[in-house]
């Protein structure tokens, strides 16, 4: 554990943060001195081993992708906090019931920094259309030659599919329809009229991705999305075309992307999420004995590119998440909620 203090009357705020990395840390600190809050920043996660570090602290905001226990739940209400402040998009780790129970108060940061993650993106894109992989292995074997089996399009000519036109989507469709003059159908259950200038939109998902060069999504996790892309969308698939999935893992059912790309149906995927990487992603699993073994087969194969959930990671998101979550927490210990709550989303939409 590693304590910041702003020292200062004894009426201070407190806040815990659990699942702080190196890089977060200044950021914190700065925050800190800012708003002269006492901040406890601790590497671990928030876990039923760990929660009894809470007692004594305002608030508490927390980075991890594994879900909570009850007894988390209950003890948080018994240390009188009101909130947790997620830092991230994603708040699937949640029980929204259970929070209502014990009257707490779940916040995330719904937009940190989406054009880290569209440029992503599209860099993936690229190297999927460019052949990367294949070029960088034939490098790496002093193979020099120009094959047909490298030989790439130009972006210009393909039509790209952007699945969910949120903050993320809407930038990787401008990239592709203003960046690359490519041609560019779009797919979202609430199409904004301000984005036809640069696309066009399908009136169903697989109307947008039958033709498509390109296909990348940007929706959220939920229980409509689980398996989203399944062996049944897959068929829909433009033979050749390429797969960018930098939204949610769950989103997609791996078995089914496996074996579109095993039938040539699918030519290649960008994976920057996986629907087991809970637990996984970050973490260090070079001393571990690693036993997924479909995340071991999407890593081995040349025509994936696979990475740790790792698109957003950029210094301006990493300070964005950090002030977003904090301010969240100020927010709640002043005046009892904040803008960024999402159970509140919940409950309006009937889930």
């Amino acid at each position: 554990m590693n304590n910041i203090n702003f020292k200062g009357d004894a009426n201070m705020t407190r806040i815990k943060l659990f699942g702080v990395r190196n890089e977060d840390k200044a950021f914190i600190e700065a925050w800190s001195n800012k708003h002269k809050v006492e901040v406890d920043l601790d590497e671990d996660l928030l876990t039923c081993e760990t929660v009894s570090r809470v007692k004594g602290f305002d608030g508490v905001s927390i980075s991890q992708q594994i879900p909570l226990d009850e007894t988390i739940y209950k003890q948080l209400h018994d240390f009188g906090i009101k909130q947790i402040a997620q830092r991230s998009a994603g708040f699937d780790i949640y029980d929204f019931e259970l929070a209502e129970k014990y009257n707490l108060i779940i916040s995330n940061v719904p937009s940190y920094s989406p054009h880290s993650i569209a440029e992503y993106t599209v860099s993936q894109a690229l190297n999927l259309v460019r052949n990367y992989n294949d070029i960088q292995q034939k490098t790496a074997e002093y193979d020099f030659r120009w094959q047909p089996d490298i030989l790439s399009r130009s972006i210009r000519d393909l039509k790209v599919a952007v699945i969910g036109t949120g903050r993320i989507g809407s930038i990787v469709a401008k990239i592709f329809a203003q960046g690359f003059d490519a041609e560019v159908t779009a797919y979202d259950i609430a199409p904004n009229d301000d984005y036809r200038s640069f696309l066009t939109y399908a009136s169903t998902i697989n109307e947008a991705i039958q033709n498509a060069d390109i296909v990348t999504v940007h929706i959220p996790a939920s229980k409509e999305n689980d398996y989203l892309f399944d062996e049944t969308l897959f068929n829909e698939f433009k033979p050749g075309s390429v797969f960018i999935n930098c939204a949610r893992g769950t989103i997609v059912k791996t078995s089914a992307l496996i074996d579109a790309l095993d039938r040539g149906l699918i030519k290649g995927a960008a994976l920057d999420t996986y629907e087991g990487e809970k637990g996984l992603f970050p973490s260090d699993q070079r001393h571990t004995a690693f036993n997924d073994d479909m995340l071991k087969q999407l890593i081995e194969r040349p025509d994936v590119i696979v990475s740790p959930h790792i698109a957003f990671y950029t210094d301006a998101a990493v300070e964005n998440l950090i002030v977003d979550a904090l301010d969240a927490t100020r927010e709640v210990i002043k005046t009892g909620d904040t803008r960024l709550r999402v159970n509140k989303i919940y409950k309006r939409r009937g889930a």
